[in-house]
């Protein structure tokens, strides 16, 4: 039946229908509320502060600092044990401080995207959170809101944007439970639009395929999470939190298995290693030390821990902990939110890129891509005026809108119109509509009715605009057999380039009113008029402008871009051929995929870039086999149907401006400005990351090594110890910030996405890339230990040798730090390099060494003594002796062979 128009396109402050209903009572939403609980997606449970300590204080490192500390209060030494349990305290603060910035970045996220709702009860529409909301309650929904919950649409007409939930950008109609027995299955159809050829975006899969299944046959249903885009309406709450379609795919992400780091398996593997080798190594030197050099037990113990803590690479997990988390700080500079920060080294390696195209490579906001006579075709693009003859179909698709839309589509058609119409007399702002016919399951188009200006009032002629489905407007039109056959091969051409095409018509009217001064007696339908069709409106959403760069961008740097969406394969095509993702012609989509195995679908896989129908059990197993074949896999996407695979990938980024609560928890990237652009940024960060991680490894175990020959080997030779607890503490003190400031700061390398992605089998913790750190720091202790040899033998007391050596390492210490920058040129080409920490860094250094050597209580607590002339210039010579030896190692090394691509193991 035809409809009154408001006097105000404004919505009345009280929905018409609602005024019907009661809802729940406020007792009853208390009790399904405490019954049922919130209604919202579980989510992280923050790390408490005693979970942080307590992790700090059972890493090997801190439980030795620990017993060395106790040993020195036994020993009555207070102020080596106040230095060393300090060092604790010091790094418990700083992990509470970090984890506690994490989380409150990841809340205010969270807190940015929860919705309300507004719901009847006891009769009366409050306005309260999403998470309040229980099964049973009324929902008020207009243009504009978001869904709280799955619900049953009661009352009015509704168009919702469910591309969160689907991956389709057109809304889709929704009719009363009462209508919708009786409406045909094409009811579901894009409202009043032609797409793809009868196209609907496939439903999810898994286990909750059975939640967004056939839209025609579903078409009073509501899902959480989507978006109103027309209309008004009144529904009833079935399903809450992980009970609605949104919350059954949590059942598909927990069956998921989130891919471990590379860089966590490796670190673990390696420090489990060193802690037995050490935890060998400690008691021997504690038996050797007690037994064969006649030590007290106490002392031997001390000397044991300082062998452990010389062989625990502790900065390991200061390394990834700080370089990830400052990673994270950088990347989000660039507009990415890191939820889990090993996702930053993944990004270091990654090698394909799976994007979907709705909101990801496209706005998810539809433009007019051109309009369409019998005789003419316009494009926009490249356009200077709109040509005389379009000006009636735009004018009158204005018409057929409303003026201030909340469609998508309709949104595209009035900017359109005030681009190309703008000083026309074409352009009726204001005009409202005395009548309109609105869009119903019998007639897809949409009729407004207007006072006609060109005639007196008294002749009761009036104005009609139509927009709508091609057929539906074409058939108003009572056009002939022939006609509408042209007319529906332009549309079907159209659709071939994945574009979504509507009908405007227009005519006239004379009706007669009832009684004097009342309205006339409007048709029953729209069937009753005669009208004039005027063409095609051909709408499309359009690619993000910053994609074709970003994805040539990507090709430089080696990495593949495959997308996978759930849209038809038409408009797939035309998407990828417009920002210039891919020049293969092949496409594979969900029917064709689940015909395949594994095997074979690998291997087609090797040849396809564009994937399309796709559910998302099938993006899942996509992803889960690039994997097994030994890519590292990116996943982006904003929609629910997006989040299996999103765990599932190396790296998930997720929409943050638009995309669901699910996609975000799911994935570990989030990109704020849901620019495809940032992807890019984060890649290149990623890529610099990996760098300066592996800088800092090969920096980190070729200090080690010395540390450890000048505690072992002395208790070997019966020499007195050179370095105790205080000793290593301290060099972990140069270390750690040599680590964590340093290498962390070295700028990108030239060409650092003009190259491959790095192979799957290069870690950090590699064979090869130790055995090069280890070799740098076999050659500094020896030349270390030659010349506490040849102290000894010249006379020179413990406390002076053990101060040139001691002097003489902490000098190493900064040569390694410029010999493991760049490994392509001789160290001493990086002193004019940029790096803010480099030179405070040496600055640092020679003050301390000047304090230890200055301060006599400083000296005292070190064991050491004022070397002297003599004494600096061994150090020199020592220290000459140790550049000859990374130099020349650096230079063997270049003409190694680098490892090569291995695939992972599924």
């Amino acid at each position: 039946m035809p409809t009154r128009m408001p006097p105000s396109p404004s919505p009345p402050d009280t929905t018409p229908t609602a005024a019907s209903h009661q809802g729940l009572s406020a007792t009853e939403a208390r009790r399904r509320l405490a019954a049922d609980g919130p209604n919202m997606l579980p989510g992280s449970a923050p790390k408490s502060t005693w979970a942080i300590v307590r992790d700090v204080l059972t890493e090997p490192m801190f439980l030795m600092l620990l017993a060395a500390g106790g040993i020195y209060l036994a020993l009555g030494d207070r102020t080596e044990a106040i230095f060393l349990l300090s060092c604790v305290l010091f790094v418990i603060g700083i992990t509470l401080v970090q984890e506690r910035k994490t989380q409150r970045a990841l809340e205010s996220l969270r807190d940015l995207s929860a919705p309300r709702a507004l719901v009847i009860r006891d009769g009366q529409e409050q306005r309260i959170d999403g998470k309040s909301v229980v099964r049973g309650d009324l929902l008020v929904l207009r243009e504009g809101d978001r869904i709280a919950a799955d619900a049953q649409l009661l009352d009015g007409q509704l168009e919702v944007d469910e591309s969160l939930l689907t991956g389709e950008a057109v809304p889709v109609a929704k009719l009363p439970t009462t209508q919708d027995a009786q409406a045909p299955a094409s009811v579901g159809a894009p409202a009043a639009s032609a797409g793809p050829p009868q196209a609907r975006p496939a439903p999810l899969g898994g286990s909750a395929a059975h939640e967004v299944a056939s839209v025609g046959a579903m078409s009073s249903m509501l899902f959480a999470s989507t978006v109103v885009t027309r209309g008004v309406g009144v529904a009833q709450v079935q399903a809450t939190a992980t009970h609605t379609a949104v919350g059954r795919i949590g059942a598909d992400l927990a069956a998921t298995t989130e891919p471990p780091s590379a860089l966590q398996e490796g670190s673990r593997t390696l420090v489990r290693r060193l802690g037995a080798a050490a935890l060998v190594l400690a008691s021997a030197q504690v038996l050797l030390g007690w037994w064969w050099n006649g030590r007290p037990l106490l002392e031997s113990l001390l000397s044991g821990i300082a062998l452990a803590m010389a062989i625990l690479p502790e900065e390991i997990p200061v390394i990834l902990t700080v370089f990830l988390a400052m990673g994270a700080w950088r990347i989000s500079r660039h507009k990415v939110l890191t939820r889990r920060i090993t996702a930053v080294e993944a990004l270091g390696a990654l090698t394909v890129l799976a994007v979907d195209k709705t909101g990801t490579l496209t706005l998810n906001r539809m433009a007019v891509a051109g309009l369409a006579t019998a005789q003419a075709h316009f494009t926009p693009e490249g356009a200077n005026e709109l040509p005389e003859e379009f000006h009636p179909l735009a004018e009158f698709a204005m018409l057929a809108t409303p003026a201030d839309p909340f469609d998508p589509m309709e949104k595209a058609i009035q900017r359109f119109g005030h681009q190309w119409l703008a000083g026309t007399e074409h352009v009726h702002d204001g005009r409202e509509p005395a009548f309109e016919y609105p869009l119903s399951s019998d007639i897809l188009a949409m009729t407004r009715v207007f006072a006609s200006s060109e005639a007196a009032p008294a002749s009761d002629q009036w104005l009609l605009a139509t927009k709508g489905a091609p057929e539906a407007v074409t058939d108003l039109c009572h056009l002939d057999a022939a006609q509408q056959r042209a007319i529906l091969q332009q549309v079907e051409a159209m659709a071939e380039r994945g574009l979504r095409v509507l009908g405007v018509a227009r005519a006239r009217w004379r009706g007669a009113p009832a009684a004097p001064g009342a309205d006339p007696v409007w048709p029953q339908s729209q069937h009753d008029f005669d009208f004039e069709f005027l063409g095609l409106v051909a709408l499309a959403d359009p690619p993000r402008a910053e994609v074709p760069a970003a994805l040539a961008e990507c090709r430089r740097a080696g990495v593949r871009v495959v997308m996978m969406t759930g849209d038809h394969p038409a408009t797939a095509r035309a998407i990828a051929q417009q920002v210039g993702l891919s020049g293969r012609p092949d496409l594979l989509t969900g029917a064709e995929l689940e015909a395949l195995d594994d095997a074979t679908l690998t291997a087609r896989l090797r040849h396809v870039d564009l994937c399309a129908r796709l559910k998302p059990q099938h993006k899942l197993r996509l992803v889960q086999l690039l994997r097994a074949s030994g890519e590292v896999v990116a996943m982006t996407g904003d929609g629910v149907n997006d989040a299996p695979a999103l765990k599932a990938a190396d790296v998930g980024i997720a929409m943050g401006e638009r995309g669901t609560d699910v996609a975000r928890e799911a994935a570990a990237l989030v990109l704020l400005d849901d620019s495809f652009a940032s992807i890019v940024a984060a890649i290149r960060q990623g890529r610099r990351i990996d760098d300066n991680i592996r800088k800092a490894t090969r920096f980190v175990f070729a200090v080690h090594v010395p540390i450890i020959g000048l505690t072992l080997v002395p208790t070997l030779l019966h020499w007195p110890a050179l370095l105790l607890p205080v000793h290593i503490v301290l060099l972990e003190l140069l270390i750690d910030p040599a680590c964590s400031i340093v290498f962390e700061a070295e700028a990108e390398d030239h060409g650092l996405m003009d190259r491959a992605p790095r192979p799957v089998a290069d870690s950090p913790f590699g064979a090869r890339q130790l055995l090069f750190s280890v070799l740098q720091g076999l050659g500094l202790a020896a030349v270390l230990l030659a010349g506490q040899a040849w102290l000894t033998a010249q006379g020179w007391s413990a406390a002076q040798g053990r101060s040139v050596v001691f002097g003489t390492l902490v000098m190493c210490v900064m040569l390694l730090i410029f010999a493991n920058r760049d490994l392509s040129r001789p160290a001493w080409y990086g002193v004019t390099d940029r790096n803010p920490w480099l030179w405070r860094m040496v600055v640092a250094m020679v003050l301390l060494l000047v304090a230890m050597l200055g301060l006599p209580w400083l000296r005292s607590l070190m064991g050491l003594a004022l070397p002297g002339m003599g004494g600096l210039a061994a150090g020199a010579a020592l220290l000459a002796l140790s550049l000859a030896w990374l130099e020349l190692l650096r230079t063997v090394n270049r003409r190694w062979p680098r490892p090569s691509a291995a695939p992972r193991p599924a």
